[in-house]
């Protein structure tokens, strides 16, 4: 059975700017995309694609489509040029949750309605959104702790990758990761924190100067299994990785292929497929002048070798 996620119609207070002619647009909805970093990891190469695809095959929008490439100047000027393209909602995957906010704020000035899509503005910033649409990386971080618990059976000594630094996803899933886990097993006690920057040879280092720090370490938790298997890379090679349990998040093809072979305990289930049509869906929406959640969360469930056959091999 695949578990999909259904794309959640629902809406905030946005003003819709469009005019129903018979039932049907007058116009094409303009809808501007500005996403955080395409080509940093297979996930948002994956998003990209089926942003495209789902706003090609909808007659009634007429999608830009643009990158920041991890540089907050380039989007917040993303940003600034989508206003002025007058187009009818902006979708922001943020390069940092906080640095976008007076932008956000001056296409909310302007009427433009804003989606957040992925990874959340930072709280000064929601007043100026019309919704967000993604996971609730707050509970991720706690589902992986759970899953850290079981693995280690409430005791050991664990590391931590995070992702980048300043990162509304690295932040929230690092603390419901540490909230959880003191909570549920306040036994399982963790060593040290290094930052990977969601990008897999950089993780492979850092577990590479783990190993060498900490001659027993009982598991790993990485915010997304991109890095968790660069650490299990790194293990790999230093013959430690039978000792460790690997927990990671959005759950890549390279980390259920791990958990195939039992090197990769447990992660989150993402697809990055329908995140991107949840935010187009929630951009329309909220065009439309239709209710939407102003957290517009999806599920995200647990994933480990014991009831991964209920899953697909994710397609990133």
């Amino acid at each position: 059975m695949k578990r999909s996620m259904k794309a959640l119609v629902a809406g905030t207070t946005a003003v819709a700017t469009l005019a129903l002619a018979g039932g049907a647009w007058a116009e094409q909805m303009k809808i501007g995309i500005t996403q955080n970093n395409v080509g940093v990891d297979s996930y948002q190469t994956t998003y990209e694609k089926a942003f495209k695809e789902a706003a090609a095959a909808n007659p009634d929008v007429d999608a830009v489509v643009l990158d920041a490439g991890g540089d907050v100047a380039r989007q917040i000027a993303q940003i600034q040029d989508l206003v002025q393209q007058n187009v009818q909602a902006i979708i922001v995957w943020p390069t940092n949750g906080k640095a976008v906010v007076p932008a956000v704020k001056k296409a909310h000035d302007a009427g433009i309605p804003v989606i957040i899509t992925n990874s959340n503005i930072a709280e000064q910033g929601m007043p100026f959104i019309a919704a967000f649409s993604g996971p609730n990386n707050i509970e991720q971080g706690k589902e992986a702790a759970d899953m850290m618990c079981t693995g280690l059976n409430g005791k050991g000594d664990i590391v931590q990758i995070s992702g980048k630094p300043g990162y509304t996803t690295a932040i929230e899933r690092q603390k419901g990761f540490e909230d959880e886990l003191a909570k549920a097993c306040p036994d399982v006690k963790i060593m040290d924190t290094q930052p990977g920057d969601w990008n897999r040879e950089k993780s492979q280092r850092v577990m590479e100067d783990f190993l060498v720090k900490y001659p027993q370490i009982d598991g790993v938790y990485a915010a997304d299994d991109n890095m968790g298997v660069g650490a299990l890379n790194a293990a790999k090679a230093a013959g430690r990785a039978k000792d460790i349990k690997f927990v990671g998040a959005t759950n890549f093809a390279v980390g259920y292929e791990a958990m195939k072979k039992g090197e990769y305990y447990g992660s989150v289930y993402q697809s990055p497929i329908d995140d991107a049509k949840n935010a187009l869906q929630t951009a329309i929406d909220v065009i439309q002048g239709k209710d939407v959640p102003k957290m517009n969360y999806f599920k995200t469930p647990q994933i480990t070798e014991k009831n991964m056959d209920q899953f697909e091999k994710p397609a990133f």
